[in-house]
């Protein structure tokens, strides 16, 4: 399964729902990434494939400084899972793969 692409995310969080861009990609049978959002872009560490879970994890100053912890399963071009920060409660993540422009209908 191919998780090389750029995401869409949507998180469900206790200050509302945020969006994010995730960019992953394979170089040499490694996985590389990058988040965007809240005006920061941030890289990914520790990023796993695993079958169709992807884990990874992120630091972010925006809103407020956190450090993230995402485990998501991933099917076709989206992907669900969650989000956490600490001891806070999880968070729902939702995502879709944007698609190619030659390949959209």
């Amino acid at each position: 399964m191919s998780i090389e692409g750029t995401w869409d995310l949507s998180l469900s969080t206790p200050l509302g729902r945020m969006g994010a861009v995730l960019e992953l990609r394979e170089r040499n049978t490694v996985l590389t990434g990058v988040a965007h959002g809240a005006g920061e872009r941030v890289p990914l560490v520790d990023i796993v494939l695993d079958g169709d879970r992807l884990t990874w994890k992120q630091a972010v100053t925006k809103p407020m400084r956190l450090n993230l912890a995402f485990d998501v399963t991933v099917d076709g071009d989206t992907l669900r899972g969650t989000s956490r920060a600490g001891r806070l409660p999880a968070s729902k993540v939702t995502g879709e793969r944007r698609t190619a422009p030659e390949r959209r209908a």
